[in-house]
């Protein structure tokens, strides 16, 4: 981005705390576009709550996104009033520069932001920034799928925010629980580390700079958070989808082939995957992913004209070839045909405990709930399958595919004037 085309409004020096002393700064951002009939009031409402109940210094930076309307104006009237609030004005939209601006240049301990609906109850903004002002973690979130939580929303938003943090688990092995809440704080050493190496400019940025900082090793901390949905909101829900599925695929890509460099050293004593096996993970749960939603298609379209139990065996049958030879050729790079028809039979094997697995599940959900709609059926059922996903890769980790194993078949079948080429291959 390029800075200058940035204004700023700044006010005097965040005054020191209540007893004289020096204490940390913590800095806010608010990012707007268009919510000149809002901003005042929520400005006004955070600062008066922060200088009443927060225990350090801090500063809010409104970042005007290229409002139109009368934001600016509002946001420098209100730069004027409160010592402790500035305004920033960026020529062009989107969060993420927004975020990227102000936090790539601030002085504070720790950075933060938050919506401006303040849709987040406030009394979680200290325990949010208190573990990163004690060192204790690098990032902290607002989880509105934390079980601690209480939120109030419609089941739209519900269904997309559920499925897409799913997603985010299920393809790129993410293991924070709610990527897209508006309640996000930092140490700003780290994330100015961190800044340098996130694409995004808009929605998915908060995305990026999560698995960015879980693949570095950093700590996340997460807090439950009070939350009402805003009905007043901008967000352009269909295009945001689309933008954030885009980020996923070129996450998921870069981490399949370690295209991302990783800016901050993982922490001391960090327990490492076996070699290979990051990777190999990232890629199988994108194979997975398309798997499962291929036989839940397949399950419903069967299920409509025959059974449950052959409708299940079908569509696993069906799927678990197409995922045994999708895994040999992306995840453990196999290639040509030579011994296919062979990873197909022993990925059979796989297949068969998901079949007694999901057959158990179906039986038993007929026991739980009699009469169950195919939905309840299809909830068994991907529990089950879950379960097998496990077992299917240690099968073609460990066995089907496993390195050693493939080089000793070669070496058998080759003639002997290879036969010492194979060998230093498999040793070394």
């Amino acid at each position: 981005m390029n800075h200058s085309s940035a204004l700023a409004a700044e006010p005097a020096p965040p005054a020191a705390g209540r007893d004289g002393t020096r204490t940390k700064l913590v800095e806010v951002v608010v990012p707007v576009y268009n919510e000149e009939h809002v901003l005042a009031r929520s400005i006004r409402t955070l600062h008066a709550y922060l200088r009443e109940n927060f225990p350090y210094r801090f500063r809010i930076t409104v970042a005007d996104n290229a409002s139109i309307d009368g934001t600016w104006q509002v946001a420098t009237a209100l730069a004027a009033e409160f010592a402790e609030v500035r305004a920033v004005h960026l020529a062009q939209k989107g969060r993420g520069r927004a975020l990227r601006h102000v936090w790539g240049g601030s002085d504070a301990d720790v950075v933060s932001y938050m919506d401006v609906d303040l849709s987040t109850d406030l009394d979680a903004f200290l325990p949010l920034v208190a573990p990163l002002l004690s060192g204790h973690s690098d990032l902290a979130i607002g989880s509105r799928l934390h079980r601690g939580s209480a939120v109030v929303r419609g089941p739209k938003r519900e269904i997309i925010s559920r499925t897409y943090n799913f997603l985010l688990r299920a393809t790129l092995a993410a293991k924070f629980s709610d990527a897209q809440c508006g309640f996000k704080a930092a140490r700003t050493e780290v994330v100015q580390a961190l800044l340098a190496e996130v694409e995004d400019e808009t929605w998915f940025f908060d995305t990026e700079l999560l698995l960015l900082a879980e693949r570095s090793g950093l700590r996340i901390h997460e807090v439950p958070v009070d939350w009402t949905d805003d009905p007043d909101s901008r967000v352009d829900i269909v295009r945001t989808v689309k933008d954030d599925l885009k980020g996923m695929w070129r996450v998921g890509r870069q981490a399949v082939f370690g295209a991302t460099r990783l800016p901050v050293p993982p922490r001391p004593r960090q327990a490492q995957l076996p070699n290979g096996m990051r990777w190999q993970l990232a890629s199988f749960a994108m194979v997975g992913v398309l798997s499962t939603l291929a036989y839940l298609v397949l399950y419903l379209a069967l299920r409509q004209t025959v059974p449950a139990e052959l409708a299940n065996a079908v569509a696993l049958l069906l799927t678990a070839i197409a995922n045994t030879a999708a895994n040999r050729r992306f995840t453990f790079g196999v290639t040509g045909p030579r011994d296919a028809l062979k990873h197909q039979v022993e990925g059979g094997i796989a297949f068969l405990i998901g079949l007694v697995l999901s057959t158990l599940a179906l039986a038993l959900a007929g026991v739980v709930s009699p009469g169950a709609s195919h939905a309840v059926e299809l909830g068994w059922l991907v529990g089950a399958n879950a379960l097998s996903t496990v077992v299917r890769f240690v099968l073609m980790r460990a066995w089907v595919f496993n390195p050693r194993r493939a080089a000793r078949s070669a070496w058998q079948a080759a003639p002997q004037s290879e036969l010492s080429h194979l060998n230093q291959e498999t040793h070394r």
